[in-house]
């Protein structure tokens, strides 16, 4: 008796922490892409060969941590759904232990950007995981399906399609839910005060770098001011940078005044940033910046943020030039 009610406790916890975990990452696959090139990086894991395949890896794991969450809850297939939370939760330990005992990635990224947690506070949370999942384990047989195995079916199969669609969307716009520093409505200076309590603030390597020095706080105090990202420009989309070179002309016609910001390398080599100018009808302010400040800032490339008085008004994929507020 008392391990029956152990197991429909642990699976009432363990389906919902699941089924946020992976809701919160649903909603920005690439934050999750982006952690997972972090660990695949030489300095953490060195398994750079599998950094191609990140983005694939990310989309996996944030459907499969959300459908799983949902399959235990409804009591889909029990024994699968165990032991791949078991297989899931075993490899975030080993990420978890592996981050705060050799201090290589100081957020682990388990609730995307919406719970900032150290790596050690989430591998004590695993630890904690595995045992209610050992419960899980044990009390196998008592998990069935709610209310029956039809409806625990469709469930299932329809959470699997609600979310390829969410990914499908997010990947070719922008986050349904901006857990992000740069959210609509932040305002960047406010975003980069210290507080005092020892904390980094969460806006805190956003530069415009030029040869003139840091034109940040000359943007800040724009009425109007466009910043086109473009993170690293051989990846960048080739039509996105003439659709934003569209949208940057109709903002200057307006009075905007424009900065392309870029933690690409051309950014040094006058003559290949003039051609990359020339080719895309650029003629604006360049500056360089941190280049995990420009894909935390938008998950674009290239991409588009209107800023007036310093607060953030809009935020564009390329793919979304046509809806650009000015």
């Amino acid at each position: 008796m008392l391990l029956k009610i152990l197991t429909h406790i642990s699976r009432v916890f363990v389906g919902l922490l699941f089924i946020y975990s992976g809701f919160v990452k649903l909603v920005d696959p690439m934050g999750t892409m982006f952690k997972l090139e972090e660990y695949f990086s030489e300095a953490v894991l060195d398994l750079e060969f599998l950094t191609p395949m990140a983005l694939v890896f990310a989309i996996l794991l944030v459907v499969s941590e959300t459908v799983l969450g949902i399959m235990l809850l409804v009591g889909y297939k029990p024994k699968f759904t165990v032991w791949s939370l078991f297989a899931i939760t075993l490899i975030f330990l080993f990420l978890t232990w592996y981050s705060y005992t050799y201090n290589k990635v100081t957020d682990c990224g388990c609730f995307g950007d919406a719970i900032k947690i150290t790596p050690e506070q989430t591998f004590y949370k695993n630890v904690i995981f595995i045992g209610l999942i050992g419960i899980l384990i044990a009390g196998l047989k008592y998990i069935k399906a709610i209310p029956s195995l039809k409806i625990a079916s469709i469930t299932t199969y329809a959470s699997i399609g609600v979310s390829l669609l969410i990914t499908f969307y997010v990947l070719n716009h922008l986050p349904i839910i901006d857990f992000r520093a740069y959210s609509v409505g932040t305002n960047i200076a406010e975003g980069m005060k210290y507080k005092g309590d020892g904390e980094v603030p969460p806006i805190h390597d956003f530069e415009i770098s030029t040869d003139d020095g840091d034109l940040l706080e000359e943007m800040l105090a724009k009425d109007k001011a466009m910043l086109l990202l473009v993170n690293t420009v051989d990846k960048a989309d080739e039509e996105g940078l003439h659709e934003v070179s569209k949208v940057a002309a109709a903002a200057k016609s307006k009075g905007y005044e424009i900065y392309v910001l870029s933690s690409d390398g051309m950014m040094y080599d006058e003559e290949e940033l003039g051609k990359f100018k020339q080719k895309y009808n650029l003629p604006y302010i360049f500056g360089t910046c941190d280049g995990t400040a420009i894909k935390t800032a938008i998950r674009a490339n290239p991409g588009i943020i209107t800023v007036n008085k310093g607060t953030i008004v809009g935020k564009w994929n390329w793919t979304d030039t046509d809806d650009v507020k000015l």
